[in-house]
């Protein structure tokens, strides 16, 4: 089999590009190394910046994310007991963000992609890119009994931290960048009403807190805590007892709960890859860097690196120019680090660290009491929580 761009994994950035490239006339095939229910099995975040619903849009795929989807106009920060909300809306000229559960994203692209005759390969074994450094890239799997070969132009590793695409690539040509946090966030799903209608990101004494949702009968909430912790050792009653602690009172009297459908422990880490092109296989999204949920970068980062490749992509096929792609590195990667100094700043300023001094504290409470008292502080932290240009 031959294409014009082969795609190693289905989560959202390899469905999105896919469907982009499909839109753009660009022929293109999925390979996933599982399969449909189990990649819409898992459960991510939710929070899109205006640019990621604009590609989502432009893959043709956005209906149900308009009609379903809750535009949030600020959030809140609360410490000391109480709410200070910071007005994205306001301090953007207009901007805010779209909360939608990736899950839900994700079966959108899918569903399109269906619909577009676009076409994807699940539970595909042993994917391995090949000879990408030699300008004859192809791609093998295994399925079905037999051995497969996709040859391509390019090829895209959309497969995630622990996929094949960055780990195909000579330890020489890439050098990383790392740095893990000694806590991790301890997550429920569950149905009920969220607790408000916007988010709230809570630093408190006994660690961080943060209220989210997926829709409007269905919340996502966190708290902070050690790597060391099980799950077995945290019922719903002890968890939402722990979550009220940490809210503001009126929060934590408003607080509806029921039984929790889903309930994990994610460690935190800043990860960081370079280059993020190897000859003709570029990274894309988690293949290529992880930042801590603390900032939602994670999906609009993956996006923005879709965004970068899929321009270059089209100039490369409609007006015979390699400098789009040339240039996906550099410009993939001076956003990436700029996102990754916000979600690490946030993440030090909302979590108590177990190392933490009294002077690291005053610190961080001073931080807080600037950032919420100061309109160019605000700013600032607004313009990059509903994402930075492209």
């Amino acid at each position: 089999m031959r294409t014009q761009v082969v795609v190693i994994g289905s989560g959202p950035s390899g469905l999105l590009l896919g469907q982009l490239l499909t839109e753009a006339g660009i022929d293109n095939v999925i390979l996933d190394r599982v399969g449909k229910d189990y990649i819409l099995g898992r459960v991510r975040a939710g929070v899109l910046e205006e640019g990621t619903v604009g590609l989502v849009d432009r893959a043709r795929a956005g209906a149900r994310l308009h009609a379903e989807g809750l535009p949030h106009d600020g959030f809140s920060l609360a410490f000391d007991g109480r709410d200070h909300r910071i007005d994205l809306f306001g301090l953007t000229i207009g901007k805010r963000v779209m909360v939608y559960g990736q899950t839900e994203l994700t079966r959108d692209l899918m569903h399109h992609r269906e619909k577009s005759g676009a076409q994807s390969v699940y539970d595909a074994a042993n994917v391995q890119p090949h000879d990408f450094d030699k300008g004859k890239p192809y791609v093998t799997y295994e399925k079905g009994g037999g051995a497969h070969r996709i040859d391509c132009d390019f090829i895209a590793g959309c497969d995630g931290f622990h996929g094949v695409s960055r780990k195909g690539v000579p330890e020489r040509a890439i050098r990383t960048f790392e740095k893990v946090y000694p806590f991790g966030w301890l997550g429920i799903l569950a149905d009920v009403p969220p607790v408000n209608h916007e988010l709230i990101y809570a630093n408190h004494p006994r660690g961080f807190a943060l209220c989210s949702m997926r829709s409007a009968t269905r919340s996502r909430y966190y708290i902070q805590c050690a790597l060391d912790e099980k799950i077995e050792d945290w019922s719903d009653d002890r968890f939402w007892d722990e979550l009220r602690r940490r809210l503001p009172v009126h929060h934590a009297e408003a607080l509806t709960t029921a039984s929790s459908f889903e309930k994990s422990i994610a460690p935190l880490r800043s990860f960081v890859a370079e280059p993020m092109r190897f000859g003709r296989l570029f990274l894309v999204g988690d293949a290529a860097h992880i930042v801590p949920p603390t900032g939602a970068k994670g999906l609009n980062l993956a996006a923005s690196d879709v965004h970068y490749l899929f321009a270059g992509l089209v100039e490369h096929y409609q007006d015979r120019s390699d400098a789009g792609v040339d240039r996906y590195s550099a410009l993939a990667l001076a956003r990436v680090w700029k996102a990754v100094r916000f979600s690490w700043w946030m993440t030090t300023m909302m979590h108590r660290f177990p190392d933490t001094s009294d002077f690291d504290q005053k610190i961080q409470e001073a931080e807080l009491d600037y950032l919420t008292h100061s309109r160019a502080a605000s700013t600032a932290l607004a313009e990059n929580y509903v994402g930075l240009p492209y």
